[in-house]
């Protein structure tokens, strides 16, 4: 909706982007890494779980915010769009590259304190593909308009699938090693420039796979255009969004039949499925929140995600920096079976003489790990709601 050619926010867009923030943070702060919910872990390899649509929807919400950017983008000189684009993927992409090296030292095998080496930097990161899919798609849509962003995000995921079959390097080129990415990736950044969180040289987030990224970041933007262009926010605009989150489920669920569902390697079909579910989720939000009264716009929930999106990026880069600072203030806590000495940080005692036991009592370890999660969430949120108090927004 616009008043006088301005579009009017939408809240259940801000919440969205909040609640998609807030589940990044949860999901990325548990008190043990070997005890979590099923929905909070991420599937294996093949499959989708809650916590895999978590960082799809946030690229998703990254879409659905350009539909208010973009007139005034397309409507200015290209020298100044220019301008911003790079000062913005540029800023967005060193944030993620410093958060990788943060703090800069680490604590050796000595116990002490020394500068941590770049020869082993990790390039990629979540940030980083949010500045390459926030920047190819705004490229596509500043160039060729909405149509334009309809028809490139259909030939970037038909493309990834062609290039996934075409240059796969084994017999599955959905596995590990079969995805042409693994290959591309270590060939460009360097195997030692790679995440290695699954035991050998291999990038989620790497720039093979950021392709059919960009095109889910296309998807949100033309999911945003049915809130700008619509005359009015009503049940029909909400039963056309329903319809085609209907109909991209579908298509998604037929295509995993021969492209699985992977978050790892972002496939097409992953694209479509999260994208389908991001659409129901903002359909849902938009028949309790925007169609609703005033009682319901102020309901503590709706408050509680809201804050969180009006310093997205800002609170979510500090939720991945103060574990690591913290993590630098440790004392000894005894040796181990094996004479080691044994290091706590204010994080680690917290979970474990605080968190864990309560897990204890229950005989699940996995309510510790959750509870010492929500706590964290809930100190960004008091952080996020004391700038929104203060109308301190704090834009990347």
């Amino acid at each position: 909706m616009s008043v006088n050619g301005v579009a009017v926010r939408s809240v259940s867009l801000d919440v969205f982007r909040g609640a998609a923030v807030a589940l990044m943070i949860l999901v990325n702060n548990p008190g043990s890494w070997q005890h979590l919910y099923p929905p909070l872990a991420h599937a294996p390899w093949h499959g989708l779980t809650p916590t895999d649509l978590v960082f799809p929807f946030f690229l998703f919400a990254v879409g659905t915010a350009m539909a208010f950017t973009m007139p005034a983008l397309q409507r200015g000189a290209a020298a100044d769009f220019w301008r911003y684009w790079l000062r913005r993927v540029g800023f967005i992409f060193l944030i993620g590259l410093l958060l990788n090296v943060s703090p800069f030292v680490r604590w050796d095998a000595a116990g002490d304190l020394v500068w941590r080496s770049f020869d082993s930097l990790r390039f990629m990161g979540v940030l980083q593909r949010v500045a390459l899919a926030w920047g190819g798609a705004v490229l596509i849509v500043w160039a060729w308009g909405r149509r334009g962003a309809w028809w490139a995000g259909t030939v970037l995921l038909l493309s990834y699938w062609a290039l996934c079959v075409g240059l796969a390097t084994g017999g599955d080129a959905y596995s590990l090693e079969g995805f042409f990415g693994t290959g591309f990736d270590r060939w460009l950044l360097g195997p030692a420039h790679l995440y290695r969180g699954v035991g050998v040289p291999f990038d989620p987030e790497g720039l093979a796979s950021t392709l059919p990224a960009v095109a889910q970041v296309l998807i949100g933007y033309l999911a945003g255009t049915a809130f700008t262009s619509a005359p009015r926010r009503d049940v029909a605009l909400v039963g056309r969004l329903f319809v085609a989150a209907l109909g991209v489920l579908v298509v998604g669920y037929l295509w995993q039949l021969g492209m699985p569902l992977n978050k790892k390697l972002w496939t097409s079909s992953y694209v479509l499925v999260s994208s389908g579910m991001a659409l129901a989720t903002i359909a849902l939000l938009m028949h309790h929140i925007d169609l609703a009264g005033a009682a319901q716009k102020s309901a503590a929930w709706v408050a509680f995600f809201d804050v969180f999106g009006k310093n997205a990026l800002f609170v979510f880069v500090l939720s991945g920096l103060v574990p690591r600072l913290l993590a630098l203030l440790r004392w000894s806590a005894g040796v181990d079976a094996d004479g080691k000495t044994l290091w706590l940080s204010p994080l680690s005692w917290a979970y474990r003489d605080i968190f864990a036991p309560i897990g204890g009592l229950v005989g699940d370890p996995r309510l510790g790990s959750l509870l010492f999660a929500l706590a964290n969430l809930v100190g960004y949120w008091a952080l996020a709601r004391w700038l929104d108090r203060r109308r301190i927004y704090i834009k990347v």
